[in-house]
């Protein structure tokens, strides 16, 4: 058997040294490897953190089985995984779908026009002045911020509407009198796009306990899109903000503005919640009478 895997890899290696021998280019085929390296590195960075891992874990995992059916020569086994992984791209394609979307809306973002510094200042300080009024109320509502992916195919329904954002348009949609309080605002382009918009709702079972429809609408549109979500909650009016399928929760203004601002001028990363400052150091110098 060590024979045998020792001719196998000799013979592999001779074939690949007569190939490199009469097609290897040092220009060509180093660019080749560099824009493979790098596209590999961006997928990598696209779908870390996310559940793409695991997938991706699996299919290695098959692949290695099927080498192996084929060492040991089972047959069956590597009939059976012939058929699984033969439509590879069509599978891939289908499992990383929302990645993929995601990857190219990203891509993209260098092509359109985005918002200044300054606006997009103003629109995070409306944003976060409204949801703390509403907070402290213990109103609820749903906040949808759009980056670099479209939102209008992700909503099954909601009132078109063309806004500035400001805290005061916000307040009035989400008061439990108004006809649009329970769906989410919608902001696109630094504008106030949509009330009472539907999202889709995650299918997840690892949610924290005590978070409701709001925040499981909030988990499904930004495991679909990069979109940034606040949700105020009614029962208890903690602040949270969701990213790429992950919450930070209790949020005061302070810190729902740090979060906002970073998430808004790093698409694609995951959120963190920012340290709290350290408490100045005790004065233990005596007072003098």
């Amino acid at each position: 058997m060590i024979e045998y895997l020792f001719d196998l890899l000799g013979a592999q290696a001779s074939e690949l040294w007569e190939f490199l021998r009469t097609n290897f280019d040092p220009v060509r085929d180093t660019l080749d490897v560099l824009l493979v390296a790098v596209g590999i590195y961006w997928l990598l960075l696209l779908i870390r953190g996310t559940r793409a891992i695991q997938i991706l874990v699996g299919l290695g995992a098959l692949i290695g089985l099927r080498v192996a059916a084929d060492f040991l020569e089972l047959l069956t086994l590597a009939w059976l995984l012939d058929n699984f992984l033969g439509p590879a791209v069509l599978i891939v394609v289908i499992l990383f779908q929302a990645d993929i979307r995601r990857g190219l809306g990203r891509l993209g973002r260098g092509f359109f026009p985005s918002l200044s510094e300054r606006q997009e200042s103003q629109m995070v300080e409306e944003v976060v002045r409204a949801v703390q009024l509403l907070s402290a109320r213990r109103v609820g509502a749903l906040i949808v911020l759009e980056r670099s992916i479209r939102l209008d195919e992700q909503i099954e329904a909601g009132t078109p509407l063309d806004a500035s954002v400001t805290k005061e348009l916000i307040v009035s949609i989400f008061l439990p009198s108004s006809p649009l309080h329970d769906g989410a605002v919608l902001i696109q382009q630094g504008r106030l796009s949509y009330a009472g918009a539907i999202l889709p709702l995650t299918l997840r079972t690892d949610l924290p306990e005590g978070v409701g429809t709001r925040h499981r609408a909030a988990v499904g549109i930004t495991e679909e899109t990069d979109a940034v979500v606040i949700v105020a909650s009614e029962e208890t009016g903690a602040i949270s903000v969701v990213v790429g399928g992950e919450m930070v929760r209790g949020l005061e203004a302070k810190r729902l503005r740090v979060v906002l601002r970073d998430a808004l001028s790093r698409p694609g990363e995951e959120v963190t919640e920012p340290e709290a400052a350290p408490s100045p150091a005790p004065n233990t110098k005596a007072e003098t009478p």
